[in-house]
């Protein structure tokens, strides 16, 4: 099992995604702060991954509060949510997890005093965590069927255990899935230009599952589909609008119109806290801008001419209509994603209602 994000004693432990393929290091992050930074310099990125480290990072940051009341408690609670929420726009987990954190110390403070309510805000980061490593099995379930024996698969990004608490993933944990049920399942991989996400993390991490994978530059998309070599997509999320559009790593709305060009059905793969239903369409996602060394430079080494002007979006938006269905842990949606998406959401709300009961 991969573990990307691990509460300890000690603090929280992050895999250094930054260093892969080259390096598995691993950083203990001591304090808060150096969670907000590992989330914003993407020691750790793929939006389930950030939301975990975020309700950790809260966790954490609650834990070493030296205030003696739960009003000093508040205070201090209040600017590291401020802080985590900071860190990366996109991606809505993050604002989930932090919103999540709010709701649980709002209820504990009326019943508990300040070093209680630090456990249990421990308690609800460490229940986030395990919520997450079901949930990308349970996308894995429902995807696997999606997935015929003998297929080819194209990705874009890392969306695999890299990008989330660890063990299967989201758009790989539907690889993972057709494959733990007995498919035979190969992966072309895009290089996932600025940061290469591809090449260095999702070539990694499906080479140490021995699952078949090959990986291609990002403007080879067209010509692999064209030849008959792709059989699906899928493709992970950092924020799914109500109506279905959906934003991820840059690069994926052009994958997306080349399967539609290529008749190759498109999944996004993703879990229902990737949903934000307060958003009607995707244009009303926040795209990061990212800085432009990250285009210009591969670690140390510049490849671009000092000065030249540089445009670099992370994140891009897919239209629902070049989306073949959205995979979540609760089940597949398909168009019009207005009224299946809602439906399962409906579904999920009413399974916490009886579970609460």
């Amino acid at each position: 099992m991969i573990k990307t994000i691990e509460w300890t004693k000690d603090g929280v432990r992050m895999l250094d995604q930054r260093l892969l393929p080259s390096e598995e290091t691993y950083l203990m992050l001591r304090s808060y702060e150096e969670v907000a930074d590992a989330i914003r310099n993407m020691v750790v990125r793929g939006a389930p991954a950030i939301g975990v480290s975020a309700a950790m990072g809260i966790a954490l940051g609650a834990s070493q509060s030296v205030g003696t009341s739960v009003a000093d408690l508040e205070d201090d609670f209040g600017y590291i949510c401020k802080l985590m929420g900071e860190t990366r726009p996109t991606a809505v987990n993050l604002f989930w997890a932090i919103e999540r954190m709010r709701s649980t110390f709002e209820r504990a403070r009326k019943l508990a005093n300040v070093e209680e309510i630090k456990k249990i805000l421990v308690s609800e980061a460490l229940r986030i965590f395990d919520e997450d490593i079901a949930s990308n099995r349970a996308i894995g379930r429902h995807g696997a069927p999606l997935i015929p024996d003998g297929a080819t698969v194209l990705t874009h990004c890392n969306a695999g255990a890299l990008a989330t608490a660890g063990d299967y993933g989201t758009a790989l944990g539907v690889i993972r899935g057709a494959r733990d049920a007995g498919k035979k399942i190969a992966v072309i991989a895009d290089e996932t230009r600025p940061f290469l996400q591809g090449l260095r993390l999702t070539a990694w991490e499906l080479a140490k599952d021995d699952i078949p994978v090959t990986v291609i530059t990002d403007n080879m998309a067209g010509h692999v589909m064209k030849g008959g070599k792709v059989d699906a997509v899928v493709v992970g999320a950092d924020r799914i609008a109500a109506n279905g559009d959906t934003a991820n790593k840059i690069g994926t709305y052009m994958v997306a119109v080349l399967a539609r060009e290529h008749g190759i059905p498109f999944y996004v793969a993703a879990p229902m806290t990737t949903l934000d239903f307060s958003l009607s369409t995707g244009e009303e996602i926040p795209i990061e801008e990212r800085a432009a060394s990250e285009v210009t430079h591969i670690r140390e080494h510049q490849l671009g001419p000092d000065g030249v002007a540089v445009h670099n979006p992370a994140f891009d938006v897919t239209p629902n209509q070049l989306i073949t269905a959205i995979i979540t842990d609760r089940g597949v949606a398909r168009a019009p994603f207005l009224d299946s998406l809602k439906k399962l959401s409906e579904a999920q709300a009413s399974a916490v209602g009886e579970n609460v009961t």
